[in-house]
């Protein structure tokens, strides 16, 4: 069985501890067994890169490197702020995701 996390792909989330501490950014891609994420923006790493169709100089580029999901807390929709992630379910039977601080449903 798959393991659930707090975040999903395309979470607005806040960097709550680390080098990246307080950056706010889109999360790109989720590593399920390795529990990370690369969120937008958020720490960038410099890579060497070789010439090619994408950069026919090559050299120095910043990317995003992935960071431990535990260090990462949604972003309230209302607020703006750091929430906690709950779930229930709705009037259809699904189970959701809900914001902790407005109990709004996060989509």
């Amino acid at each position: 069985m798959a393991k659930k996390f707090h975040i999903k792909k395309g979470d607005i989330v806040i960097v709550n501890s680390g080098e990246s501490k307080g950056l706010q950014g889109r999360v790109l891609d989720l590593f399920v067994k390795k529990e990370t994420a690369i969120v937008e923006g958020v720490n960038l790493v410099s890579k060497h890169t070789k010439p090619n169709a994408k950069h026919p100089q090559g050299g120095i580029v910043k990317k995003e490197a992935a960071v431990h999901i535990s260090n990462l807390v949604l972003v309230d929709p209302s607020s703006g702020k750091a929430t906690r992630v709950g779930r229930k379910r709705n009037e259809s039977g699904e189970l959701v995701r809900y914001s902790k601080k407005s109990g709004e449903e996060i989509k």
